[in-house]
């Protein structure tokens, strides 16, 4: 079966590629194996100098980040960052997981973004990344962020940074949702590009699930289309590295026309921990679920039951 290419531009940084995660999760869901996700670091910036001439401040950016929680409902902490931080060394470890399989580019990509919005830990600080990266099981923490200087690594992340930048006169720009912020016409995270060997189709910035199951519909129409599980926790099970209630809620629309319901997904997800099918690990204002089978596979980890 050939696979349609998901080109994923984002940014650990970035509250609009992490708050897309309900979307991307019930994508990802929907269409399983049938795309091949490649993970696109965009390097949102290269020091903490740039947000801090834009004038924003950690007490800003933690008010603003109330209204992403709010609106879409992913995960965020109350505390205030001690500064502002630049997203490049986190975005080069992400490659550094990522030339070791996609699986652990994605699964640090997750750990980065739960790190980055969840605590006052900051993404240029290496040792704030080795603890955030020590939670992805089969990665070597250590080593990853002894990679982020790697010649190989950064020659890798600047080829991503040139994909990015590379959006002038494409849909995403001709809609307005891209950036030139510091440069070159780039895509603005959550970008998404589908392509097979013929065509491809943009879905420019932050969208809702229905534009990119619209766009792959007629890129595709003979596209499988998984049904939403009958429970919360088959959700979970599918994916060991975990999701949040967001997430599952999302997996759990029965149809487009029905909104996500997040009391609904928490409380089947409680019943799951309770009857030790799932593990709950705390995390800002909710939580991570995974399978139990999966935390107690790895070797000193710790899962919190709700």
């Amino acid at each position: 079966m050939e696979r349609i290419v998901a080109w994923h531009f984002t940014d650990p940084g970035c509250p609009w590629a992490y708050s897309s995660r309900p979307a991307i999760a019930r994508l990802r869901w929907r269409f399983g194996d049938q795309l091949d996700w490649r993970l696109v670091l965009i390097g949102l910036s290269e020091s903490a100098a740039r947000y801090e001439e834009l004038g924003y401040t950690p007490a800003r950016m933690a008010s603003g980040w109330r209204k992403f929680q709010e609106r879409f409902g992913m995960p965020f902490g109350r505390g205030v960052k001690p500064r502002m931080g630049a997203t490049t060394r986190a975005c080069r470890a992400i490659i550094a997981a990522r030339e070791e399989s996609p699986e652990l580019g994605y699964a640090a990509l997750r750990a980065l973004q739960l790190m980055q919005f969840t605590t006052t830990d900051l993404l240029d600080d290496d040792e704030a990344l080795r603890r955030a990266l020590e939670d992805v099981h089969g990665l070597d923490a250590a080593a990853v962020v002894g990679r982020i200087d790697d010649p190989e690594i950064v020659a890798i992340y600047e080829a991503d940074k040139a994909r990015a930048r590379s959006a002038e006169g494409r849909p995403t720009h001709v809609q307005n949702r891209h950036s030139e912020a510091g440069g070159p016409v780039r895509y603005t995270a959550p970008s998404v590009v589908f392509e097979d060997d013929e065509r491809w189709l943009e879905v420019g910035g932050f969208q809702p699930f229905e534009s990119y199951d619209t766009a792959l519909a007629n890129l595709d129409p003979s596209l499988e289309r998984r049904p939403a599980p009958e429970r919360a926790a088959d959700a979970v099970l599918a994916y060991p590295v975990g999701l949040t209630t967001a997430e599952v809620a999302s997996i759990m629309r029965r149809s487009d026309l029905q909104d996500a319901d997040l009391p609904a997904a928490e409380q089947e997800l409680i019943a799951a921990v309770a009857d030790g099918e799932l593990v709950c690990t705390p995390a800002g204002s909710d939580a991570l679920w995974r399978p139990a089978t999966a935390v107690a596979a790895e070797p000193d980890a710790l899962g919190a039951a709700a």
